[in-house]
């Protein structure tokens, strides 16, 4: 059993590269608020040779590995846009296997929503500092923890018990990356204050019995570990066969009693973390990457608004 990922280095940013044209620096902020992966002009296409010499090549402006596709932006020049058409057309003819888009300015957000980077509404975007950990990211780790979960549960039958309502995402996607028989449960515990230091109570009980059963708990952030620590005492009462802890995100800083992870996705900073089922005030939940609010969106939002 193994602990995931720290968090990553600072992503390269867009002001570091020397861009043709203001429209790409752009794109590329943009690409860099919602964590997607990118190249500025990586590959040269030949497109049409003349008496054995190259007659016509194109560059797209990006590469996007996450969804292997290029990207060319175009500008409102109708002569130049005519051309980007003709150069991709050809791209298409001579290499029918690269994915390649021709993208308005108007374009860029509707692009990014169509593959799951966009959040969903003015509230949403107003609220996004940044994006933490991208929908691809979160992707590629769940399918190892799948992988992980697999190999070392291996002849047994594990049972899930995903932690409401911030593990749904995160347990709905994990079980189909773990290539066994297994069963699959819920628990309710009380809320997020509850883990300042009131009581932790749990709300909604198992359906499964766990006694004599491999039981991991599946769960979306450990912070304080207050809630988490509460529920484990209350599981291993009931005498599981074994007790793991699979946490998407873990948030050390804030600990507080010692409590095992023994499947860790991402390692945070302290910060108030959204998206992928984790939630402030029951919005962002849906948004599916990792994004950290901004402090002073929080503030207000903390003292004008009630919870819902």
């Amino acid at each position: 059993m193994t602990i995931g990922p720290q968090p990553r280095p600072p992503k390269e940013t867009a002001n570091l590269v020397p861009f043709a044209h203001p429209s790409e620096e752009e794109f590329a902020g943009i690409l860099d608020f919602y964590g997607v992966t990118w190249e500025y002009e990586p590959r040269t296409f030949p497109l049409q040779e003349k008496e054995g010499r190259l007659a016509l090549a194109f560059t797209p402006d990006f590469y996007l590995p996450d969804l292997d596709l290029y990207i060319e932006l175009t500008t409102l020049k109708q002569k130049l846009v005519t051309e980007k058409h003709r150069k991709v057309r050809l791209l298409q003819e001579r290499y029918p296997e690269v994915r390649i888009k021709l993208l308005h300015r108007s374009d860029y957000l509707s692009l990014l929503a169509k593959y799951g980077f966009g959040p969903f509404s003015e509230v949403e975007v107003a609220g996004i500092h940044e994006v933490l950990i991208s929908a691809a990211e979160l992707e590629r780790r769940v399918k190892e923890l799948g992988a992980e979960i697999s190999r070392d549960y291996r002849d047994r039958e594990p049972l899930l018990i995903g932690v409401l309502r911030g593990a749904a995402c995160f347990m709905s996607d994990l079980m189909r990356h773990i290539s066994l028989p297994l069963t699959t449960d819920y628990m309710a515990i009380s809320s997020y204050d509850g883990e300042q230091g009131g009581a932790v109570q749990i709300t909604k009980d198992l359906v499964e019995p766990i006694t004599g059963r491999d039981v991991i708990v599946v769960e979306d952030i450990v912070d304080t570990g207050m809630t988490l620590n509460t529920l484990l005492e209350t599981l291993r009462s009931r005498n599981p066969a074994s007790l793991a802890v699979c946490s998407l995100l873990d948030k050390p800083a804030r600990r507080l009693p010692k409590v095992p992870i023994d499947y860790c996705g991402f390692v945070v900073p302290d910060e108030f973390v959204v998206g992928y089922g984790l939630d402030f005030r029951q919005k962002f939940r849906n948004l599916p990457f990792i994004a950290t609010l901004k402090s002073d969106w929080l503030k207000v939002w903390k003292t004008e608004k009630r919870p819902e």
